[in-house]
């Protein structure tokens, strides 16, 4: 079976179809000896070099869910003295990449991935999957404000910035949120009055912007002292410990 090679080299590289396009336009990928021009397909006869390296036609797909804790960073690279959540996984699984990230600040639920096709459709904005976080703020949210993020959103440098917020009163309210990365549509009771008191939150939001919790929280006077991803489109934490990961499917 033929594929289209930004599909191949996306797959095995890693890394987006629109990446893997640019790849090929820069003529970095060659195809039995002659560069590849975008449109290429390619099959198992074919030989595919990449900067010179061969890329097997073949190859094993894994996927990784892992719970990360406070104080590592999304990258293969250390920064100063901040460890990264490779430092928490075996050396086999050093060249599988993070889709999307998370900041050293925040915990919860990250996927990893040699799967760069499963990565675009994880994270590329058309796909819109709902991403799951408990949020905790420095002090309680103004009912305007919480009605002013949910249903019209707040303007930030790089555009308005709109993602559902619900109180979280208890664990039973929790489990009763359970599918919503799922892209479910959901109705819950728990904005009333009883509950202005809490500083806890379940924010369900399909961007993935830098730090686009923290961002409209602050601009609008609001500190989050703890942020942690619970789901990520079909994919949810459940019982993962932290510091941990489990191997998933697809």
């Amino acid at each position: 079976m033929s594929l289209r090679l930004n599909k191949f080299l996306a797959e095995r590289l890693g890394v987006s179809r629109r990446e893997a396009d640019e790849l090929i336009a820069t003529g970095k990928v060659i195809v039995n000896n002659k560069m590849a021009v975008l449109g290429d397909r390619v099959d198992e006869k074919d030989k595919v070099c990449y900067n010179n390296k061969t890329i097997s036609f073949e190859t094993n797909f894994l996927y990784l869910a892992l719970n990360k804790p406070v104080g590592y960073v999304c990258s293969r690279h250390a920064q100063g003295d901040t460890p990264t959540v490779y430092e928490l996984l075996p050396k086999k699984y050093y060249k599988l990449k993070t889709v999307g990230r998370l900041d050293k600040d925040s915990s919860g639920l990250i996927l990893l991935t040699n799967d760069g096709d499963f990565a675009f459709q994880m994270t590329h904005p058309k796909f819109r999957k709902n991403k799951v976080y408990e949020v905790e703020l420095d002090h309680p949210l103004a009912p305007l404000h919480q009605q002013m993020i949910s249903d019209y959103g707040v303007m930030l440098d790089d555009g308005p910035s709109q993602f559902k917020v619900i109180i979280l009163a208890d664990n039973k309210s929790k489990k009763s949120l359970q599918g919503v990365s799922e892209n479910k549509s959901f109705e819950t009771g728990e904005n009333s009055a009883s509950f202005v008191e809490k500083k806890r939150y379940l924010v369900i939001l399909s961007e993935g912007r830098n730090r686009q919790i923290r961002r409209t929280f602050a601009a609008l006077g609001y500190k989050v002292t703890k942020l942690h991803r619970t789901g990520f489109g079909k994919y949810e934490l459940g019982e993962l410990k932290s510091g941990t990961y489990a191997i998933i499917k697809p």
